[in-house]
């Protein structure tokens, strides 16, 4: 067997929360392998609608197996608090999630350490949640970080030590702080998480898959957030690339079967960044508006623009993506002309690849599309789809050269259609 990789293609929020709870009832097994809880999963199905952060999509299949990866860092008080809405809902979790032990943790003193570094950092801010994710991967790297196999031994002292070192940072940064009710909560998390199956998840999913299970890796962020091939150093602090499966599950690269990308009809960026497509006119106001592109876990809003293919394909080349998912083909309904940036203009010189830095003084060259004038959130099959979306979606695969398999026109689970094209 092999494992299939589902992950984003863009600067996060592609709606993957969604696909992975359509594509769910295809497998055994769905499991995270990177980010924290600064990802938020929209997921809407039979009215109702949940933000998953650091709990797998796939939770709702009920006989499913649901693994949060050593790839991922866990806030055990939030982790509590989504895990007990989910609960709350009629969602039985404890038999059907398993954590791995090598998670490292988000500790308190990471919020605060994300908080300070970000002031310090004045107008060159980085736009982090600041729900501790970087100071967190940073202690990991650094081999000083604290992990969920951590609690069940010894676990007092090795946390003291670890809050003293952060404690001297924060009093160099000359940060003020109360931990009294956060640390609290917190604990309270570490009990909770106690309750779970706390597995070393390198063994359990290589053995699942000699068992002949079938697993779906759900990504977090976006592509263009990894913190190596991503808009450095407006990024996330993990890899969010493909291979980035490999080492938050502890599978090998042949063992990497499909790789579904998910990518919006259109761009969206949270936060400071290079954003080259990006509209400050009315048309990014009203695919603002018509998106509802609002942070699932912060709020913010999101800065819209057209289709940037140029970095679409430099995704699709360092994911080697084998099916395409385009989400949020509704939102475009209304326009006359649909553009696509195909090239960037740099220094006066038109380059078709995605260079070092695109900071500064890159102008996306478009081509113009005509629009579909038809509401596509009533359609049912790729039979009801208007003759100008066909045409986009065959200009789009003809620009990427890998197949659209499935469009999503609307955020139901009910609202996604698979096409039948060659493969």
């Amino acid at each position: 067997m092999k494992i299939d990789v589902l992950l984003g293609l863009q600067w996060g929020d592609e709606g993957k929360g969604k696909v992975v709870d359509v594509l769910t009832p295809h497998y055994d097994v769905v499991a995270r392998f990177q980010g924290g809880p600064n990802a938020g999963h929209t997921l809407e199905f039979e009215g109702q609608k949940y933000v998953l952060r650091s709990i797998p999509s796939g939770i709702f299949q009920g006989d499913k197996v649901n693994i949060i990866g050593n790839g991922v860092v866990l806030d055990p008080a939030l982790f509590k608090a989504e895990a007990e809405a989910l609960e709350a809902s009629g969602h039985p979790l404890k038999e059907r999630l398993h954590i791995s032990k090598k998670a490292h943790l988000i500790l308190p003193t990471h919020r605060l350490l994300d908080a300070a570094y970000e002031a310090a950092k004045g107008d060159a801010k980085v736009g982090t949640t600041g729900k501790g994710i970087g100071p967190t991967y940073t202690d990991k790297i650094s081999r000083n970080g604290l992990r969920v196999g951590d609690i069940l031994h010894d676990f007092d002292k090795k946390y003291a030590q670890a809050k003293a070192r952060h404690e001297q940072i924060l009093k160099s940064l000359n940060f003020e702080y109360d931990l009294t009710d956060t640390e609290k909560a917190w604990f309270e998390g570490i009990e909770y998480l106690k309750q779970f199956h706390l597995v070393d998840s390198e063994h359990e999913v290589n053995r699942l898959l000699a068992e002949g299970k079938s697993i779906l890796c759900e990504g977090a962020q976006g592509t263009m957030l990894d913190i190596d091939f991503g808009s450095y150093p407006f990024v996330t602090s993990s890899n969010t690339v493909c291979a980035g499966a490999c080492t938050g599950l502890g599978v090998a690269p042949n063992k990497i079967g499909d790789v579904y990308g998910i990518f919006k009809a259109y761009c969206t960026r949270v936060g400071a960044g290079p954003f080259p497509t990006e509209l400050f006119d009315e048309t990014g106001k009203t695919i603002r508006d018509l998106g509802h592109e609002y942070g699932a876990v912060t709020g913010r809003e999101r800065r819209c623009g057209w289709i940037d293919l140029v970095a679409l394909k430099y995704a699709i080349m360092v994911d080697g993506v084998t099916k395409l998912i385009m989400m949020k083909s509704d939102v475009l309904d209304g326009f006359d002309t649909i553009k696509a940036c195909v090239a960037y203009r740099v220094n006066g010189e038109e380059i078709d690849y995605f260079p070092f830095d695109i900071a500064e003084g890159v102008e996306p060259i478009y081509v113009e599309l005509p629009g579909w004038k038809a509401d596509m959130t009533q359609m049912t099959s790729e039979d009801e789809f208007p003759e100008e979306f066909n045409a986009y979606l065959t200009f789009l695969e003809e620009q990427l050269g890998v197949p659209v398999k499935i469009v999503s026109v609307g955020p139901d689970r009910e609202q996604t259609i698979v096409r039948y094209v060659e493969e």
